[in-house]
C-alpha cells in the first residue's frame, strides 16, 4: 500500500513560500518567523501559517524561549531530500548584481544543514578519497585505516562521531556542483572542526560560508585544496 505521507510532504515543499523558507532553513540555524518572512520575501502572518503546516508534519521544529519562537530544520533527513530537490531545479533567472554575488558565495562554499556544500564541500570530498581517508561505496563512505589515524590527528573523535544515532557517512547530492559531498556525523564533525580552527566562518543571514586566510593555508597544506 502506498505511503499517503509521501504526497504530505511532497505537497508541503511544492508550494512556493514553504520551499523558500526550507531553503533559508538548510543553513541549519534557527530563525524567527519574522526573518524567515524577510528572506522568503512574505508577509510575516504568511510566513506563520505556513511553519505552522510544517511543524505539525513534523518538516520542520519549533524552539520555544519566553515569548519567542524559533524555527529549524526537523532533521537531516529533511534537509538531505530538499538539497536533492534544488540539484534537479532549473537555476534561478539572475536579475540583479546582488542575486549574482549571493549565488556565486554559496557555490564556493555554504552549509547543508550540518555539514559543507558547494565546491569547497566537493573539493575536500575528492581530496579524503584521493588521499585514501576514505573511500567510496554504493550508499556512502567508509573511513580507511589510514583515515582513522588521520582523523585522530585532526582532532575528530571518530568513535563518539559513530555513537551519534544518525548515518555516518552518507553521500549528499550537490545540487550547484552535481557531484556528492560527504554528509552525516562525519560531516557535522568536519565541518564543526573547521569552524573551531577558523578555517572558515558563518556568515550572517546566508548559507554561505567565507573561507579566512587561515583557511587557505590550512586547506592547501592538509588537503592539498587551493582555493581563493
Amino acid at each position: 500500500m502506498p505511503n499517503s505521507n509521501v504526497a504530505l510532504i511532497a505537497s508541503l515543499v511544492s508550494e512556493a513560500s514553504r520551499a523558500a523558507i526550507l531553503t533559508v532553513l538548510l543553513d541549519g540555524r534557527f530563525h524567527p518567523a519574522s526573518e524567515l518572512a524577510y528572506m522568503a520575501g512574505i508577509k510575516p502572518q504568511t510566513a506563520s501559517f505556513h511553519l505552522a503546516k510544517m511543524v505539525e508534519a513534523k518538516v520542520v521544529t519549533v524552539e520555544k524561549q519566553g515569548r519567542h519562537r524559533y524555527y529549524g530544520i526537523n532533521n537531516q533527513e529533511v534537509a538531505h531530500v530538499m538539497e536533492s530537490l534544488l540539484s534537479i531545479t532549473p537555476p534561478i533567472e539572475i536579475k540583479s548584481f546582488k542575486q549574482a554575488s549571493e549565488n556565486k558565495a554559496l557555490r564556493k562554499a555554504r552549509t547543508c544543514y550540518d555539514h559543507l556544500a558547494g565546491n569547497l564541500g566537493v573539493q575536500l570530498t575528492d581530496a579524503l578519497l584521493k588521499q585514501g581517508v576514505i573511500y567510496e561505496e554504493k550508499e556512502g563512505f567508509t573511513v580507511s585505516e589510514k583515515g582513522k589515524m588521520f582523523f585522530t590527528e585532526f582532532q575528530i573523535d571518530l568513535r563518539k562521531t559513530k555513537s551519534k544515532r544518525r548515518s555516518f557517512a552518507h553521500k549528499c547530492l550537490d545540487w550547484s556542483e552535481r557531484r556528492h559531498h560527504l554528509a552525516g556525523a562525519l560531516g557535522n564533525a568536519l565541518l564543526e572542526r573547521l569552524l573551531e580552527l577558523n578555517w572558515i566562518q558563518r556568515l550572517p543571514a546566508t548559507r554561505a560560508i567565507k573561507i579566512t586566510n587561515a583557511g587557505k593555508k590550512g586547506f592547501k597544506e592538509k588537503f592539498s585544496i587551493d582555493v581563493q
